[in-house]
This record gives C-alpha cells, structure tokens and sequence, in this order.
C-alpha cells in the first residue's frame, strides 16, 4: 500500500472536509491567478495596453497576492482559518466581477489588487488546516495532495475561461468567474466549523509529539524557507524563458504551447510523486534527487533539437515542481503547531517573492549574454540548494511512517 493511500483509508468525516475545503480553495486561487495568462491579450487590446503595462497587471496581482499573505495569517490567527478563508475567496471573486465591469486600466488595476488580496489568504490558510487535520507521519503525504490540487486549477481555470470566451464576451466570461468564487466562499464559509481537523484527544497527543520535535528545530526553519526561494526563484526563471530557449530551436507557437502543456502535466504528476518520496528518502536526500535532476534536465535540453528537448520536458516537470511537495511538507517537522500558520505566511511569502523577481535578474543576464548562457545560471543556481539541505538535515525529527 502506498503511503498517500495509507494516510486516507481511515479518515474521520471533518478530516475528509478539512481536506476537500482546503483543496478546493487550492485549486480555485491557483486557477484564478493562472488564468490570467488568457485574459491578458484581451485586456491589452480592449484598453490599448503596451507590453510593460501588461505585465503591470500580473505584478499588480502577485505582488497583492504575496503581501497579503503574512497579515492573513495573523489574522486567522485571532478569527480562525476557515471564516478568513471563506472571505478571504469572497474577495477574490469580487475582484474578478470589478474587473469583468472595468471601463479602464485604472479600475482594472484595482480590481486585480481586491483579487490578489483575496486570494492572498488561501495558502497559509489552508496548508495550516491540512497539517492540522493530519498531524504526525500524515501530515507530509496529506499536505503532497493539497499542493497537487493546485495544479488541477492551474490546468482547468485557464482551459474553462478560454472556453467560456467561445461562448459571450470576455466581461461576461470574467463575471462568470467571479460568480464561481462567491460560489466557493459560501461553501466554505457553511463549513468554517471544520477548524478542528481532529479529535481533540488525537489533537493533543499529535500537538505534544510535533512541540517536542519543533522544539528542537525551529531554527531549520531558515534554512527550509532559502531552499523553498531558490527551488521558486529556479521554477519560475525556467518557465519564463523555455518558450524563447525553444524559440531558438525552431519552435512555433504551437508547439511551444504543447511543452508547456507536457511540463505543467509532469510538474503535477511530480507534485504526488515527490511528496511519497520525501516520505521514503527523507527531506535530504529527496531533495537532492529532485534538484539535481532539475539541473541535469535543464541542462540536458540546451543542446537538443527541438523534439527531442520536448521528449524531456515531462521528466523536467516532474523535478522542478515535485521538490516543492518535498519542502512543504517539512515545515511542520520544524514548527510548533500553534506557530504553523504563521510559519505558512513567511514560507509561502518567501516563495512568491522570489519567483517573482527571479525571471527579472535572469532576463537582464540574457540580454547581456544569451538564453543558453542564462540557462546554465539558473541550473547552476538551483544546485546551491544541495548543501542548504545538508545542513537542514540536523534539524529535522524523525517522524514514524504509517503504512507503506
């Protein structure tokens, strides 16, 4: 038997709604900031944006996104997760009906600003409530499937908004998407008594064997938090410049359309995998997998011809989104549970950040050098995460495994 599977055959009723609460919002939030990604070109045209106020608009919403993140977590802190997370996904759905009703750039900017900041809850939030609900060995394999689900909304969100175009215009498409978010809020706000993801009972012996390891371990959390920043900032400076890598070897549109697909479908294979892995290898040694195969991969694709620098990418998504499983779900090994969510805040804080000005330091080196030469920074980069990991090692408990 799996380890994922161990951790859901004997799951009480409010632990399968914290988890389906939690995964919903995941791949709602995920999904609204992706599909951003469609909508864009239309903006561009409908309020004759040039290419810098463009990315404007996706800055506007990330950057809300991340700053939002620790302030949430503190107060969910004093009005608990669920009703913050319920407002929280109300927020972003009125974002994206302001934007759906924008009659300029100004009114659009704010309108990304009120979803950013809703959607700015939703990951410290619900990665505390799923650590929660599954304490101990289950809690990396549970928080493996949260960080999946994800991907889910990366895939659909932006598939079903492009659909919804064919179908009325892009005001009434973006309206409909605002409505799903008021729709998901009130679910989760009619389940907001999930907070207590276990028996209390249950919930005070996995609180006192967690403190005693976090105890000891607190101060790994740095460590964890600069490879979780590299493994984003090597992430996201990848994917922004694969299209223009495989530009250079002759890719059209189409076809740079499909690699992404084939790394987005192995990235959320790698988010399950990874996840079981950290659990079988340890932190250390999964880590050094996945991000030295990261490197090897993006390495091996630079002197490939096209087609066969698509036949790796599955492989290249499978590491580069497969670590973050890995890490997320260290962080309980290294928090007190009543520090989690905060601890969340900083952690998911840190990620964004980095991924978001990663592909600007990047870029400057590829106008100064090449897109090859930037590649090889980047997977020599991701390589300094191996001995932050060494060292991490010292700071982690042992957790005991439940099935296998």
């Amino acid at each position: 038997m799996s380890l994922i599977t161990a951790t859901f055959d004997r799951i009480s009723g409010r632990e399968q709604r914290t988890f389906a609460v939690a995964c919903g919002a995941h791949v709602l939030h995920d999904g609204y900031t992706d599909l951003l990604y469609v909508l864009l070109p239309l903006w561009q045209a409908q309020f004759a944006l040039d290419y810098a106020a463009v990315g404007l608009l996706r800055a506007f919403y990330v950057g809300a996104m991340a700053a939002f993140q620790m302030p949430a977590a503190l107060i969910a802190e004093r009005f608990g997760g669920p009703l913050i997370l319920g407002l929280g996904t109300a927020l972003a759905g009125i974002g994206y009906l302001v934007a759906g009703a924008s009659v300029g750039f100004s009114m659009l900017v704010g309108a990304l600003i009120i979803g950013g900041l809703g959607s700015g809850v939703q990951h410290p939030i619900s990665a505390n409530l799923v650590s929660q609900a599954f304490p101990g060995a289950r809690s990396r394999s549970a928080l493996a499937g949260y960080n999946f689900s994800g991907d889910l909304g990366k895939m659909a969100f932006p598939a079903a908004t492009a659909w919804l175009l064919t179908l009325m215009p892009w005001r009434a498409a973006t309206a409909t998407i605002g409505m799903v978010g008021l729709a998901t809020a009130a679910v989760i706000l009619c389940l907001r008594g999930i907070a207590a993801g276990v028996p209390a009972a249950v919930a005070k012996s996995a609180t006192a064997t967690d403190n005693a390891g976090a105890a000891q371990s607190g101060r790994g959390f740095p460590l964890l938090l600069s490879i979780a920043m590299i493994d984003s900032a090597t992430r996201m400076g990848f994917l922004t410049f694969l299209p223009f890598l495989l530009k250079l070897k002759g890719a059209d549109l189409p076809t740079i359309g499909l690699a992404l697909t084939l790394i987005f479908t192995g990235g959320a294979a790698g988010k399950l995998a990874c996840g079981w892995l950290g659990s079988r290898l340890g932190v250390v040694r999964a880590t050094w997998v996945t991000e030295g195969l990261t490197a090897a991969g993006i390495l091996a694709i630079l002197p490939l011809p096209l087609f066969a620098a698509l036949a790796v990418l599955p492989l290249i998504g499978i590491a580069l989104n497969g670590t973050s499983s890995v890490l997320y779900g260290t962080v309980p090994e290294l928090v007190a549970p009543e520090r989690r969510q905060r601890a969340f805040s900083i952690f998911y804080t840190g990620g964004v950040g980095a991924g978001a000005l990663s592909p600007v330091l990047y870029g400057l080196l590829g106008d100064l050098a090449s897109v090859p030469a930037m590649m090889m920074l980047v997977a020599a980069v991701v390589l300094v995460t191996l001995p932050l990991s060494w060292r991490l090692g010292p700071h982690l408990h042992r957790i005991p495994r439940s099935g296998c």
